[in-house]
């Protein structure tokens, strides 16, 4: 049989039945599969890591613990498995993982991702957010050369809370006043033009300096040029920072500027992450929505990768403190709501 035969017949199947088809291969590379999931004990055999207790590359093997490669840091005395502090940790059916982020890739619902793989759903949920807080942190670099910086903004959403004290809104909802106002959750998107993509879920309301200092502060240096709307708050950030600001103008119907300073590539992303909360989830509740944030910036940073699921696992296991992060989601979703940023 040809591949186009076979392509034929795969594209002949259900939408169920093509699901099953894809888990099953991604079952039948073994090798593979074996080597990804043990790509962070391979790492530490070769001294390509550190303790996740006190950051100490002082380590060495110290046996194993359930099929777990075990490690012992010289410095802080603990012990710590290829698994501890990230996503991975605490996960038993680990032979699944490769088939799960496969389905992610496919940006497939937890009800089929549930169907696929025969666990629960709830399953399907918790290993979906302890994978996309895996990346939270990695893949961030300093924001060179010309930088665009825009907020935008959802609405804030309850969505699958048990404990409202109001009646749930239909999907698409729309405030019936004008406006910015606490019902708004401010997400400020930052791109470089050559690399570097941040996406954060700052406060709810009208962003201020600090809230840009918290985003991107640690990002920028002497050589970012920063282009932003001529919102006070970026004013003050650059003053701060003391990098090159262009303000762009679009009131004033000003949209470039020596025909290279705008926040056009911005703008777009604001769109195309809007679509795609909008489309592919039916919205997302507030308290993920950082989670959601973290999954669109990979994936923007990733579209080119050869080897998506690759790439992606071994990056998301650098983060040796994403199972703690992990955890502090509701207290982080709480601080959020209270709106604590200071002036």
């Amino acid at each position: 049989m040809t591949k186009a035969e076979i392509t034929n017949l795969f594209k002949s199947l259900s939408i169920e039945d093509q699901q099953e088809v894809l888990v099953e291969l991604s079952r039948i590379s073994i090798t593979e599969s074996i080597s990804l999931i043990k790509s962070r004990g391979i790492a530490l055999d070769n001294k390509d890591g550190h303790c996740p207790h006190c950051n100490s590359i002082n380590y060495v093997k110290y046996g194993s613990d359930k099929g777990s490669k075990r490690y012992k840091c010289k410095d802080c005395k603990k012990t710590f498995t290829e698994y501890t502090g990230t996503w991975m940790a605490k996960i038993h059916k680990k032979d699944l993982l490769l088939p799960y982020l496969e389905l992610m890739k496919q940006e497939k619902s937890l009800d089929a991702i549930k169907v696929a793989l025969g666990i629960n759903k709830k399953t399907a949920f918790d290993w979906r957010h302890k994978v996309l807080t895996s990346i939270e942190e990695v893949g961030k670099d300093k924001f060179t050369g010309i930088t665009e910086s825009d907020e935008t903004f959802f609405l804030k959403s309850y969505k699958g809370s048990r404990n409202l004290e109001r009646k749930p809104y239909k999907r698409g909802r729309k405030l019936g006043k004008k406006g910015i106002s606490k019902d708004h959750v401010a997400v400020i998107a930052t791109k470089g033009r050559t690399e570097g993509l941040d996406l954060t879920v700052a406060t709810l309301g009208r962003i201020k300096k600090q809230d840009i200092k918290n985003a991107v502060g640690a990002r920028v240096d002497n050589k970012t040029v920063l282009c932003s709307d001529g919102h006070v708050s970026y004013k003050g950030f650059a003053k701060d920072h003391q990098i090159e600001h262009h303000v762009i103008r679009g009131d004033l119907k000003e949209y470039v500027k020596n025909k290279k300073y705008h926040i056009q590539h911005i703008n777009s992303l604001h769109n195309g992450v809007k679509k795609w909360i909008d489309n592919r989830f039916w919205g997302v509740s507030t308290k993920y929505l950082q989670k959601y944030m973290n999954w669109y910036r990979i994936k923007e940073q990733l579209k080119d990768s050869a080897n998506y699921i690759a790439d992606f696992t071994k990056l998301s296991l650098t983060d040796t403190a994403s199972d703690e992060r992990y955890r502090r989601i509701t207290e982080e979703y709480l601080k959020l709501m209270q709106n604590s940023t200071p002036n």
